[in-house]
């Protein structure tokens, strides 16, 4: 498969994809990326996962095991998918406060959309903030979860520890992302799948092929899933762990701040 790091060749860039930009830039270039797409962002994922994805959020939903009264933060959760599965999960009379943050305002727009269209009128809040420097609280969450948005975090290091610090003792820490094939023949499948046939499916479905590169290349970047473990107890997170799914196209981890 193509190579796949998060370390920046030096202190003032980073990578976009296969591109190397200035750190300064990146978080403005994602932007972009999702302003671009947010409007066919659930089309996009159904692209990229052949619609697997929605079993993949099901398998997370299940891990988290939200109950009643806790609250929740979604970062990079736009859309508010995950935060509205958190909410049917428990029950809209029973829910405790679910917080959706999101880098894109746009993304976030089309999340507040479905929620009206969804009945969600109440319980469910909606802030733009950067992962990597959370505007909450410290202790004040109860689990946190990122759905495909940690691998466009310009300092994923920075983000796990803002993770860490926004959780409650006991709290948890939950990443779905996609992620390094463990399968043989499967992981070559998936490379055509991604950069040959994707990019020009965003072309004709969305008129982007520039943004679906990006984004199979920022699946390629993001560290496999023990480098990923490693970078979470470097962060302060404890019994952490991970599920493959679909042979590792995507993984869900999991740790705690205990």
């Amino acid at each position: 498969m193509a190579n796949r790091t998060d370390k920046q060749s030096s202190t003032n860039t980073t990578h976009f994809g296969f591109e190397e930009v200035s750190v300064n830039d990146k978080k403005h270039l994602v932007r972009g990326v999702f302003e671009s797409v947010a409007n066919k962002y659930d089309i996009m994922n159904d692209l990229m996962s052949g619609g697997v994805h929605r079993l993949w959020k099901a398998s997370l939903i299940d891990w988290v095991n939200p109950q009643p009264g806790e609250a929740h933060l979604d970062v990079a959760g736009g859309t508010g998918d995950i935060a509205m599965r958190i909410i049917d999960r428990v029950g809209r009379d029973k829910v405790g406060p679910v917080t959706v943050c999101d880098l894109t305002p746009d993304m976030m727009l089309v999340g507040r959309d479905r929620a009206i269209d969804h009945g969600i009128l109440k319980g469910l809040s909606w802030t733009c903030g950067n992962a990597e420097s959370l505007p909450f609280p410290s202790r004040s969450m109860d689990s946190y979860t990122i759905a495909f948005g940690l691998r466009n975090v310009t300092h994923i290091d920075r983000a796990l520890a803002e993770a860490k610090r926004v959780l409650k003792p006991g709290g948890r820490f939950f990443c779905l992302e996609f992620s390094q094939v463990v399968l043989p023949i499967l992981d070559q499948i998936y490379d055509q799948y991604s950069f040959k046939i994707l990019p020009n499916m965003g072309q004709l479905v969305a008129n982007d092929r520039e943004s679906y590169q990006y984004l199979a290349e920022s699946i390629r970047r993001f560290p496999p899933q023990d480098d990923l473990i490693s970078m979470m107890r470097s962060a302060g997170l404890e019994q952490c762990s991970y599920r493959n799914h679909t042979g590792g196209v995507a993984a869900i981890h999991c740790g705690w701040r205990i």
